[in-house]
């Protein structure tokens, strides 16, 4: 997925004046960002983020300095004003309409996709941008909330095509691997979900390299997300989401099947090493 543009998005009025006000009220009170630290449980450098405007934060975060400062919930209050302008505006409505989808379709080309992804997965993709652990905590923490869609009576159907390619880029740690696997053929349980493998004997298809997501919506409409290393796209014009669900199509007709994936999952299990245990 795109990244979170809590770190460098275009501000709204809301986060503007959320800065702002936790500037004037740690200079009203005359405290540091030390001091702070040591009332909170945030470090002083990610508190300094904050005030300038680098994070957005979290609602603990926020209601945690209401308690500092005595302000009841007026930086939380603040904060969800701000929350709204978190994503821009194509992802932020693109988010919204994959909460209302029936039916949503995912092919991924080098990454299992965050709907999917275990907390320990999350966080070792999500490291690798070099996040203070504050920061890694709350973006990990969106990723897992957002998978609640995936679940309950309203859930939508869930396709998710994966490139081979996506099982041999493998986490660091063997066992954060193992527990990612794992956690895909728990997900292939659920009577709404799918996933299936794209070989490399597919061959060369005009998917590659990114990550599309077609969603069905509960209007008849159909739109389409598509994703690369440098942004995303929302695409609700007919003709060229049209185009997208026939490419989608045509490389399912080329892709294992459930029960296939399952033994291809099962297998690389089979083929991390045993961790290591201490000696007795």
């Amino acid at each position: 997925m795109p990244k979170r543009k809590s770190e460098s998005g275009p501000d709204t009025q809301a986060a503007v004046m959320l800065r702002k006000t936790f500037a004037r009220l740690r200079e009203e009170h005359g405290v540091t960002f030390q001091e702070l630290d040591d009332r909170t449980t945030y470090t002083r450098a990610y508190l300094h983020k904050l005030e300038t405007g680098a994070r957005l934060g979290s609602p603990e975060v926020w209601q945690a300095l209401d308690v500092a400062f005595g302000t009841r919930d007026q930086l939380y209050q603040l904060y969800v004003l701000a929350k709204d302008g978190l994503f821009g505006d194509r992802y932020a409505k693109f988010m919204k309409l994959e909460q209302e989808a029936r039916v949503q379709y995912l092919y991924s080309a080098s990454a299992i996709p965050g709907l999917l992804q275990t907390e320990e997965y999350a966080a070792a993709l999500l490291g690798e941008a070099r996040r203070d652990e504050m920061e890694l905590r709350e973006d990990v923490a969106a990723r897992m909330s957002r998978q609640e869609i995936l679940r309950g009576e309203d859930a939508p159907h869930f396709r998710a095509l994966l490139d081979e390619a996506v099982f041999y880029r493998t986490a660091k740690d063997p066992e954060v691997w193992r527990g990612q696997l794992e956690a895909l053929l728990e997900w292939m349980e659920q009577p709404n979900v799918e996933i299936q493998v794209v070989p490399f004997s597919a061959g060369l298809h005009d998917l590659m390299g990114g990550v599309l997501t077609v969603l069905w919506l509960p209007d008849g409409r159909s739109v389409a997300y598509s994703e690369s290393a440098t942004g995303g796209e929302l695409i609700e014009e007919s003709g060229r989401v049209e185009a997208m669900k026939l490419s989608y199509d045509l490389l399912r007709d080329r892709v294992l099947s459930v029960a296939e994936t399952r033994e291809f999952i099962r297998k690389l299990i089979k083929e991390i090493p045993p961790c290591a245990t201490e000696p007795t």
